[in-house]
């Protein structure tokens, strides 16, 4: 789907975001949503906070998250809050934040995928998963060529060599995407248009977004003119 702008791409997204919650509210009861990071994610955000849904019934993760407090720049819980969840009457027991302890991480994403099984199910599956994409091609904090892409039974892992700063971090891994119901690219920017066509074009691409992609999760891609280019 590709739309004018960045503001036009923030209306669909939030109107089809409402769509997709009062749906699975209808059918199962709650609705659950990893969100992303990122410049597109404000503004979409942004227009988000302005819709009227039965947001007790939300459920919000993340797709990833840095190693530093939660009120830092650098913080996707951060961006999150002030653009989306800071505005709306989401309890805090929906807000199930990723760990950011830098020490022991192992044990930390183990217990993050345990709250994942224990609210989602055994094999958790989100209802959506918003990702971003880096002009790199990655998603969450998975890059081009890391040995986390072979990753077959981590449900959440660490990551302390990140070739994007801040370097320490944790992600969600391509079997959580690959369980979810729904898969959304929220891409903008004429920088991120080489790595869509690949992603989106090249069968035997390795880059992160073309793996999610060609993934057993259903995909929509959602972008601006300038990386629909």
């Amino acid at each position: 789907m590709v739309y004018a702008d960045v503001p036009e791409l923030a209306r669909e997204v939030a109107r089809q975001f409402k769509e997709l919650a009062e749906e699975a509210i209808a059918t199962r009861g709650r609705f659950s949503c990893a969100l992303t990071g990122g410049s597109a994610a404000k503004a979409i955000y942004g227009r988000l906070a302005e819709e009227k849904l039965d947001w007790s019934k939300v459920l919000f993760f993340w797709g990833d998250e840095r190693m530093v407090p939660y009120d830092h720049p650098d913080s996707n819980f951060r961006l999150a809050r002030e653009t989306l969840l800071g505005k709306v009457p989401v309890p805090e027991a929906n807000l199930h934040r990723m760990p950011i302890e830098p020490q022991d991480s192992a044990r930390h994403a183990e217990e993050h995928a345990a709250d994942l099984k224990r609210t989602l199910g055994e094999t958790p599956v989100l209802d959506l998963v918003h990702l971003g994409m880096g002009p790199d091609g990655h998603v969450c904090s998975l890059f081009p060529g890391h040995v986390l892409l072979a990753e077959k039974e981590h449900w959440v892992v660490p990551i302390h060599d990140s070739p994007k700063p801040p370097p320490d971090r944790y992600t969600l891994t391509l079997p959580t995407l690959f369980a979810a119901r729904q898969i959304w690219f929220l891409v903008a920017g004429a920088e991120k248009a080489p790595a869509a066509r690949e992603a989106m074009e090249n069968a035997s691409s390795q880059l992160p977004a073309a793996i999610v992609n060609r993934g057993p999760a259903p995909t929509t891609w959602m972008m601006d003119t300038a990386a629909a280019g």
